[in-house]
């Protein structure tokens, strides 16, 4: 099918749910201008990448003009933010445009976010800021390269205006794509409206966007519940993989169907420290790079909470039925992680002593605070004779190291060196958005009207497991210092 000049949307969400769902208009901006086009995405939805960058194109992008079937609506939802409740929430900037079927058949939100104010505002100004807009089009593109679950970016336009958030910004709007914005928290605004509102509809809802074979199960509220444990546990998993920290695990920021939504605060990690902390409103390490698992975990309790009602009308039944699923997600989790830690060290998952060759490395990375990113790379020269490789990540450690070397030496057994080094370097990336190369990028972009840096950084990491040999200085970590001072904001 040709892509055509326009983007045609439906309106399900908005049917299905009125009561989740608050009509509304984005505020028209003065002057927008595209910045970002992501091409190769308009392409899977069927939308002509001409047309986009044309004036009605970019007037659609800054949610100036509403496309065929479009019917904008601001979605509500609720939360725990930082453990702590807050029953109204909502898209307080950001507008659901509709739902477009790509190219492979699938059912896509498309969503502008930094559109202007909604009833769900809470007294902010409704706008974003050109920074933060452009760090989740690299940060989801990035997720998208790593083969990891994510919403997508479109686009992201300028609208004239200036915004001020830590320091004054161009205006911005990021149009976003993504298999469906229902949250946790969207199922735990509905449990709030009452049993007889939109509870049931919205787990029908969901189940046809995301699980559609458990339709007709016998209790479809907990099919949801089992389907979006696995999906939540596989993907904090590849999270912990890549050394990722989201940084606002609220349950407004879990979406049921697994992918990763609103890469507000987020950072990769450089120096591997299970504690580690960038978000500057996380004081208590609540949202840690070691802690996700468990707040995953936590905010699926979230979830069977405002399921209950129509897991079974037994509340006992209900409960016990909840908290059997929830305890599966430990064991998604630990599949998912220990196959992955299997692919990048290159050695047989079911092979004996796995699991504890996984948990002496990673003892060994924090011991020895090891670049997370480069050390795996290190590993597979050490495959190519190149014994100093993976030696100089752990300068102090030698002997800790040489007793984990042993160890996987047998855990490869007889697997040629070169074919394992080749399919290692398959699944770990020479490049990610490390910290300093983001803020540079975005302060390029932002403050000195500059978006070289970040068209160079965002070529990188859509093409991460590919040495640039021009661009090794890219995939060192960054200077002495930087990461212990460094701190990353919502941009709300």
């Amino acid at each position: 099918m040709a892509p055509i000049a326009t983007i045609e949307l439906d309106h399900r969400f908005a049917d299905d749910l009125p009561d989740l769902a608050v009509d509304w208009d984005a505020s028209p901006v003065p002057a927008a201008a595209l910045i970002v086009l992501n091409e190769t995405l308009a392409l899977e939805l069927g939308i002509d990448a001409e047309w986009l960058r044309s004036p009605a194109g970019v007037a659609v992008l800054a949610g100036n003009a509403v496309p065929p079937g479009a019917r904008p609506v601001a979605m509500g939802y609720a939360g725990h933010q930082f453990g702590s409740y807050s029953p109204r929430l909502g898209d307080g900037r950001a507008l659901l445009l509709g739902e477009v079927t790509g190219s492979d058949g699938r059912r896509l939100d498309v969503h502008l976010k930094g559109s202007g104010r909604t009833p769900f505002a809470r007294g902010g100004d409704g706008r974003a800021t050109l920074g933060p807009m452009l760090r989740e089009h690299l940060i989801a593109e990035a997720m998208h390269a790593l083969g990891i679950p994510t919403t997508r970016s479109l686009a992201v336009v300028t609208t004239g205006e200036t915004v001020v958030r830590t320091r004054p910004e161009p205006g911005a709007i990021l149009t976003r794509v993504a298999a469906s914005h229902v949250r946790v928290g969207t199922f735990q605004y509905a449990r709030a409206l009452g049993e007889g509102t939109s509870l049931e509809p919205l787990v029908r809802h969901a189940l046809d966007r995301h699980h559609p074979d458990a339709t007709d199960s016998e209790r479809p509220a907990l099919s949801l519940l089992q389907h979006t444990v696995a999906v939540q546990a596989h993907l904090v998993a590849r999270w912990m993989l890549v050394g990722f920290i989201h940084g606002v695990m609220n349950t407004d920021n879990m979406t049921v169907s697994g992918e990763g939504i609103d890469y507000g605060p987020c950072a990769f990690m450089d120096r591997f420290d299970p504690a580690t902390v960038y978000s500057s409103i996380d004081h208590g390490g609540r949202y840690a790079y070691g802690n996700q698992p468990a707040i995953a975990q936590w905010n699926l309790a979230r979830l069977a909470e405002a399921l209950l009602p129509v897991i079974d009308p037994d509340g006992e039944t209900a409960v016990a039925l909840a908290t059997e699923t929830l305890a599966g997600f430990a064991a998604h989790y630990q599949r998912a992680w220990h196959e992955g830690m299997a692919a990048k060290l290159g050695v047989t998952p079911d092979g004996a002593g796995a699991g504890d060759l996984f948990d002496q490395f990673i003892s060994l990375q924090t011991l020895a605070g090891t670049d997370h990113t480069s050390t795996y790379r290190a590993l597979a020269s050490t495959l190519r004779s190149d014994p100093v490789a993976v030696q100089q990540h752990v300068p102090d450690h030698g002997p800790e190291l040489e007793a984990w070397l042993a160890a996987w030496r047998i855990a490869l057994g007889g697997a040629d060196p070169a074919s394992t080094a080749d399919a290692m370097d398959e699944v770990n990336p020479v490049y990610v958005p490390r910290n300093h190369l983001v803020e540079g990028a975005l302060d390029a972009a932002a403050v000195d009207g500059d978006l070289g840096p970040f068209e160079q950084l965002l070529e990188l990491v859509t093409d991460p497991f590919v040495v640039r040999e021009d661009r090794q200085a890219e995939a060192q970590p960054a200077p002495d210092g930087f990461d212990a001072r460094y701190q990353t904001f919502c941009g709300t």
